[in-house]
């Protein structure tokens, strides 16, 4: 499944990568792709949605 999801608050590559890990924990096999400027992160996982946003959040970023 592919998930978008709009991240508020990822100012530096620390950020991007604190992103990154928070999806694997959750799906390690998941292919992110991360454009800062845009805040979009894009997700190709069979993990649920809710849970990738919940991992995301608890690294301190909004999810919308």
């Amino acid at each position: 499944m592919d998930h978008v999801f709009q991240v508020q608050g990822m100012t530096c590559g620390h950020c991007e990568k604190a992103v990154q890990q928070a999806i694997r924990q959750v799906d390690p096999q998941a292919q992110v792709q991360i454009d800062r400027p845009q805040g979009r992160v894009a997700v190709h996982s069979q993990a649920d949605a809710d849970a990738l946003k919940a991992a995301i959040r608890e690294e301190g970023y909004a999810v919308a």
